[in-house]
């Protein structure tokens, strides 16, 4: 299967490249024609200014010469005469030839673009044309490079229409899973608070039950998380600072005692339309992240601060750091320098909060051997 789609995919850029180098190849033989019949036609009106010239003609005739002299409406020329080293023009403004810098400039351009004809009359030279291209010729000129534009634009849109259904199916492959993690964890979960009744009837050490409640509940809420995941969820105004200090109150309990929590956040409420499963699990996964960062010890910190309509939260570890060129790269799905991982964390983080909540998450700092800040934009409503 795979290798019929590559197949294809090969025989259509082929296909495309064959079409491309077939219309190059005509218009620069249809633009090769014009340029030769424009030739034809100058050398034509040269010969016919000539004839005209000697004055040795009859009605019929001179007729005849001033017809074709007369037709030549488009092409622009100057015409220079050796007997009085004087220049006229044709299809042109009147005022180049009064500008004799102007005039030699065009000239010049004139001469290579085309070879000047040089008509004689017994043996000596009476005038020689210089001309240049016609406008439809000019016009020609341009007509590969806006094909080479179309086709660019056309290869982008292309290209924009197969990253977007890729990114749309592989959406609808991780909702999928997601929605089916939650499913598969609620069926042990199920059986797990059976299990807790019943050894509440046990008598059990009632320590141990709450240890035991606390990891239900957890994984409950693990289980809503990938639901939500897995769907569109319900925003509603939160106090962003409490939810964060559940979080960080939660990692703190459960982390070695080799990682030193610092935070720093304001003490007043700030509310922010949120999902506080998805939010708290967004600022687990940076920590964890960072925590992995520096091998399990060090430094972790967070701070926010509000500025205008928007609360800005800072995560700051003291671990090993991120290259520049990865800033970006860190958020993509399956992206990891860990031995161990699938790379899902940032890329959930990052569907969470800009997705979810029309926020923004970036890497706002890191330094190799020295650390990383990472940082969540997210609106305030109140």
């Amino acid at each position: 299967m795979l290798q019929n789609s590559a197949f294809g995919r090969w025989f259509l850029i082929s296909v495309s490249l064959v079409i491309i180098s077939l219309v190059f190849w005509n218009t620069y033989s249809f633009f090769n024609s014009l340029k030769e019949n424009e030739r034809v036609k100058m050398e034509i009106w040269t010969e016919a200014q000539k004839e005209f010239a000697t004055q040795d003609l009859s009605s019929s005739q001179l007729l005849l010469v001033q017809t074709i002299m007369a037709s030549n409406t488009t092409t622009p020329m100057i015409s220079f005469s050796h007997n009085d080293n004087s220049y006229n023009s044709r299809n042109l403004d009147e005022e180049i030839l009064e500008n004799p810098e102007k005039r030699d400039r065009l000239v010049a351009s004139y001469t290579s673009q085309n070879t000047p004809i040089t008509s004689e009359y017994k043996g000596k030279k009476q005038n020689t044309i210089y001309y240049g291209n016609s406008p439809l010729i000019n016009k020609l000129k341009y007509y590969p490079l806006l094909l080479i534009l179309i086709i660019a634009l056309f290869i982008a849109a292309l290209y924009f229409f197969y990253r977007t259904s890729r990114s749309a199916e592989t959406n609808r492959l991780w909702a999928g899973m997601a929605k089916e993690t939650a499913h598969q964890i609620g069926t042990p979960l199920s059986s797990l608070l059976g299990w807790s009744e019943i050894l509440k009837s046990e008598n059990v050490n009632p320590e141990y039950l709450d240890e035991m409640n606390k990891d239900i509940k957890r994984l409950e809420m693990i289980a809503d998380r990938f639901g939500k995941v897995g769907s569109v969820p319900v925003l509603h105004e939160h106090d962003i600072v409490k939810e964060t200090i559940e979080a960080y109150e939660y990692l703190k309990l459960r982390t070695s005692k080799l990682v030193d929590f610092k935070i720093d956040i304001p003490s007043e409420a700030i509310i922010v339309a949120l999902n506080p499963q998805l939010f708290s699990w967004t600022i687990e996964n940076l920590v964890k992240n960072g925590i992995d960062a520096m091998k399990g010890k060090g430094i972790i910190h967070i701070g926010m601060y509000q500025k205008e309509n928007h609360v800005i939260i800072k995560i700051t570890d003291a671990g090993k750091g991120i290259s520049r060129k990865d800033f970006k790269n860190v958020f993509k799905p399956g992206f990891t320098t860990k031995k161990r991982g699938w790379g899902l964390g940032l890329s959930l983080a990052k569907r969470i909060i800009e997705e979810y909540h029309n926020g923004r998450i970036k890497v706002c700092n890191s330094v190799i051997g020295e650390g990383t800040t990472m940082e969540i934009v997210m609106k305030v409503t109140q």
